[in-house]
């Protein structure tokens, strides 16, 4: 029974602008970052953009080059979110069992509602019907027996597409493609599966699974069961109660050199990354700093403390003792990210013999009702008002507002 659906709108961010303006529909629209403060990336691209060839993650300079008559549009996540809810509550209609996957993906777990709407593939088309009717944007859907084959179905067919794979159409539609093309392969593993004499989905799905146990341990297990279609994972409407991980990045406005500098980068978003746990009632056991390099490579580390911690500076001296263990000191950055995870909610305060660990909940307190009340830059720490401070002065300011939080 091919009862799982996954809708997954198309050019989303893009889309949205075009809904809104009628104006931009058929033009090639771009939603781009602020190269002055370095964001200069495309986020987006409507589909007429798209044939000239322009991605994701392409700077927006290339971007314009290949694109000269395209629109650029800085990017609005309030309004996608709003968006976002508009089309999760169109799919509620359906079926109560609506899992979120991304702010423009969700399954859908369609079983036992064909007496009220028809079979999946009928299910499917009345929700693409009402989403372009009522919100305005275009959605593929992927129908599948489980959550894997209905993500890969989606991506066959884009845009407003509608494909569904049954378990016996997996050696013909999924098997031939490039191993890349399977969900959760990236680029690193695509390079290893390859090494590995393995180019293609059905290579994979017919590699003896001891093998790829061996290479990727766990990892590899998966990797098998994948490349066979074979996902046992359920449509969970509740995945996003819980909050796994808090953390914020953001590209710095110039390249960062030395520890001090990077220090105070990473103090002002253990600061952010504190607020916000301490704003949520959690705490946490590990930090993991990220730092990306002027080669645009990324690295990250993370440790784990011995108690769990809400406190701004449990964060930073965990990150900045990852900074020093790892980063050499004369090798520039570009963009600073702060995580804590492990998260649980927080019932009981861990007391210490000297009262330090109070001290710092007091001062952190202050502060977070100060922000709650004036705003958050209404305070900062005085490291954050000299020239490596991230949110120091307009350029600032300006980021604060707009850089993605990372909330899983």
């Amino acid at each position: 029974m091919c009862n799982i659906l996954l809708v997954d709108m198309n050019s989303f961010y893009a889309s949205v602008h075009q809904a809104i303006e009628p104006s931009l529909r058929g033009r090639p629209v771009i939603v781009a970052g602020n190269p002055e403060n370095r964001h200069g990336i495309v986020l987006a691209a409507s589909y007429e953009a798209k044939k000239f060839g322009v991605k994701t993650g392409m700077p927006k300079w290339e971007a314009r080059m290949i694109c000269p008559d395209a629109i650029f549009i800085l990017p609005r996540h309030d309004l996608y979110l709003s968006f976002s809810a508009r089309i999760l509550q169109i799919m509620k209609d359906f079926t109560p069992l609506v899992e979120p996957f991304s702010i423009d993906e969700a399954f859908l777990d369609v079983t036992g509602c064909g007496h009220l709407f028809g079979d999946s593939v009928q299910i499917a088309r009345q929700i693409k019907k009402r989403i372009r009717q009522e919100v305005g944007v275009l959605c593929s859907v992927g129908i599948g027996p489980n959550k894997l084959l209905a993500k890969m179905a989606a991506e066959l067919q884009k845009p407003d597409g509608l494909t569904v794979i049954t378990r016996d159409e997996i050696p013909l539609k999924l098997w031939p493609l490039p191993v890349k093309e399977l969900f959760g392969v990236g680029s690193r593993t695509e390079r290893k599966l390859n090494n590995l004499g393995i180019f293609t989905i059905g290579d994979l799905a017919r590699c003896p699974v001891d093998i790829l146990v061996r290479r990727f341990g766990v990892t590899g297990k998966v990797l098998y069961l994948s490349a066979n279609g074979i996902d046992y994972s359920p449509v969970d409407p509740h995945s996003l109660d819980v909050v796994k991980s808090i953390g914020k990045q953001l590209t710095l406005s110039r390249d960062y050199q030395g520890h001090d500098e990077i220090k105070v980068a990473i103090l002002d978003l253990s600061e952010r990354v504190g607020y916000r746990v301490r704003q949520g009632g959690y705490v946490g056991k590990t930090v993991s700093l990220t730092l990306r390099d002027t080669n645009l490579l990324f690295y990250s580390w993370s440790s784990s403390l011995r108690e769990y911690t809400d406190l701004t500076e449990d964060i930073y001296r965990v990150a900045v003792r990852l900074l020093k263990d790892n980063w050499p000191e004369h090798k520039k950055v570009r963009l600073v990210g702060i995580a804590l995870s492990k998260l649980v909610k927080k019932e009981v305060e861990q007391a210490d013999v000297f009262g330090e660990k109070d001290k710092k909940r007091r001062l952190n307190r202050v502060c977070d009702e100060i922000r709650q009340r004036f705003g958050y830059g209404s305070i900062w720490r005085c490291a954050s008002l000299t020239r490596g401070g991230i949110y120091h002065g307009q350029q600032g300011q300006q980021a604060l507002g707009r850089a993605p939080d990372d909330v899983s």
